[in-house]
């Protein structure tokens, strides 16, 4: 009896798209990419406070949002902003573009205030003084954010007026705007040296 014949071996394919094949290259395809990393913020913003605001037309009552903001990089620059909007988000980007562009530049000493400093608007009437390392920063509400904001790390404040919160924002930093900074002190030492010297320049006029 003749011998079967022998089937002929089958040809293998290779794996395409399959789990150990073309899944692993595309695998690694999407490791190769680089990770876009989220940006860091050069500011920090904060919103003080969201009102809702009414203006009435011919057809009734229309009803818009105030957004109060502020700005700063946490070193020496901070501002205040204040807009209105169609909805929160609308008034919050107005407002930031606001405080960007009144931007005012703090005079720090040593992580505190470089000396005492009172300031008044409208209702609104904020003291502010330094304090030691380690205080930390005793204030409150509006006032404790824009401190923070400025880079302030050790200060005492007191809010002797209204309570308003946008006429206590800019009370505030009108106060932080009055800041002489300690290159130009004149200290008791320096008011004597320059003593004589005046009355030494009036002996020559006469």
């Amino acid at each position: 009896m003749a011998d079967a014949p022998t089937p002929a071996p089958q040809a293998t394919r290779a794996p395409q798209g399959g789990r150990d094949g073309g899944g692993r290259g595309q695998q690694d395809r999407r490791n190769r990419r680089p990770e876009i990393q989220p940006e860091e913020k050069q500011f920090d913003e904060r919103t003080l406070h969201i009102d809702r605001v009414a203006r009435v037309v011919k057809g009734g009552r229309r009803f818009r949002f105030r957004a109060l903001v502020v700005v700063g990089d946490r070193k020496h620059k901070v501002g205040i902003g204040s807009a209105k909007g169609a909805d929160v988000t609308a008034a919050v980007t107005k407002a930031v573009e606001v405080a960007k562009k009144n931007f005012v530049t703090v005079s720090l000493y040593k992580g505190t205030l470089p000396h005492e400093v009172e300031q008044k608007v409208s209702g609104a009437h904020i003291l502010l003084k330094p304090a030691s390392a380690g205080t930390g920063l005793i204030a409150g509400g509006v006032v404790r954010t824009i401190l923070e904001v400025a880079g302030v790390q050790n200060a005492l404040s007191k809010s002797l007026g209204s309570t308003n919160k946008t006429n206590t924002a800019y009370a505030t930093l009108a106060a932080l705007e009055h800041l002489v900074p300690a290159s130009k002190w004149i200290t008791s030492v320096e008011k004597k040296a320059a003593a004589p010297k005046k009355a030494a320049a009036k002996k020559e006029a006469k």
